[in-house]
């Protein structure tokens, strides 16, 4: 095969083993070498370019898990996520400080340029929201995230202000579910949904623990996590409702 396409053993190791991505021109040379109708080639072509896209995280990989990384890549494919929040602020609308404050509690690291790197990944990972096409992102946030003083009053409140931001960026959509509300169906645990453009792969659910994340994939757990958000944001306040939530907690602490 490598004989046959000029290239080297070593190349195109790294090619099927995804340790790099492929040119337009090598796909070309690929493409005619196996055969393939003319009439598949766009969408391999564009499958492609999607997966070029989603690589800026190699450059991490040594810094971060392997569960981690696998969520990087399932994350820079979706293109709808919808999460639900009882902790923290979610990682795509965190500021570099409020996550920095949490990766320093959280992951037990003593090395510098670990942390330094896991914050990067972090605000890299808001890129989703600029790449073509745009992820879109629900979330419904409980309302203890707003007062958990992570990294201390004024980096919360500094991340208020970038949630409410968030909350008329387009393809955002920020709800916050009161402690009112009272029992729910995410009680157990915070969760989000990644679905997928039609034709590549199935939705995937993520959950974080202690240890890592886990993936559920099958189409009956899928179901469940989808009626548990929905339930979640019928109980939740309307958007509109929860800007103003956002806004009057983030002025109580710049008082």
């Amino acid at each position: 095969m490598a004989t046959a396409l000029g290239w080297s053993e070593s190349k195109l190791s790294r090619i099927e083993t995804a340790h790099t991505g492929i040119t337009e021109t090598d796909l070309d040379r690929l493409l005619t070498l196996y055969g393939v109708r003319v009439e598949d080639r766009g969408r391999l072509r564009d499958l492609a370019k999607r997966g070029r896209a989603r690589a800026w995280w190699t450059q991490y990989r040594s810094f971060v898990t392997d569960p981690y990384d696998e969520y990087l890549a399932l994350e820079g494919e979706a293109i709808s996520i919808s999460q639900w929040e009882a902790q923290v602020m979610p990682g795509l609308l965190q500021t570099g400080e409020y996550a920095r404050a949490v990766i320093e509690t959280g992951a037990g690291i003593g090395d510098d340029e670990v942390v330094e790197r896991r914050v990067n990944v972090r605000m890299d990972r808001q890129r989703v929201f600029t790449r073509e096409p745009p992820a879109t992102l629900r979330v419904v946030l409980d309302e203890g995230v707003l007062l958990r003083a992570v990294g201390g009053r004024e980096v919360l409140a500094r991340q208020l202000t970038r949630l409410y931001d968030a909350t008329v960026q387009p393809g955002v959509e920020v709800q916050i579910l009161p402690f009112a509300s009272g029992a729910h169906a995410g009680l157990t645990e915070s969760f989000l949904v990644l679905e997928f453009p039609d034709g590549t792969r199935n939705p995937v659910v993520h959950s974080e623990g202690l240890t890592g994340g886990h993936f559920r994939v099958k189409p009956e757990d899928i179901e469940v996590y989808r009626d548990a958000f929905d339930d979640l944001r019928e109980r939740a306040l309307s958007k509109e409702e929860s800007r103003t939530v956002i806004a009057e907690t983030r002025d109580r602490l710049t008082r």
